[in-house]
């Protein structure tokens, strides 16, 4: 990956629906060379997926928590995981959790309600986020 491919994947973190057009413009490159760069990094998995971002609380999305997880049946946790609309990541963990979840709901209510559920899988602790100072990051920075 040279730092052409560097400044492609840079602008298409900011804008996945940029043109191909534009985006050629943008890193000083002919549009079927720019095109041919980006399938090139499709294909070897570098670029994963596109995705929209949408606003959580303009979708009644108004509580968010991390929650550390333990449990000794990971197997009926995944399952539970993986069939809970309120389940947004999950993350295998070393240490005293194995688990960190990342759940969004509709109220703190609804966060509680969650963790009712979530009881029969074994311990955790919910820390409800307050505000994200920081928000998602890029992973590559801008090359200017």
């Amino acid at each position: 990956m040279d730092h052409v491919d560097k400044q492609i994947l840079f602008h298409l973190q900011g804008q996945a629906r940029i043109s191909m057009t534009e985006l050629g413009k943008q890193v000083g490159l002919s549009q079927p060379a720019v095109t041919e760069r980006v399938k090139r990094m499709e294909e070897k998995g570098i670029i994963e997926e596109y995705r929209t971002m949408v606003s959580p609380e303009k979708i009644g999305k108004h509580a968010a928590a991390y929650i550390l997880f333990r449990t000794r049946d990971c197997h009926a946790f995944l399952d539970f995981c993986r069939s809970s609309p309120e389940v947004v990541e999950c993350h295998r963990t070393s240490g005293e959790h194995n688990y960190l979840l990342k759940v969004m709901a509709d109220s703190t209510r609804a966060l509680e309600e969650f963790g009712n559920k979530c009881d029969k899988y074994g311990t955790y602790t919910i820390l409800i986020v307050m505000s994200s100072p920081i928000g998602p990051r890029h992973l590559i920075p801008s090359l200017e």
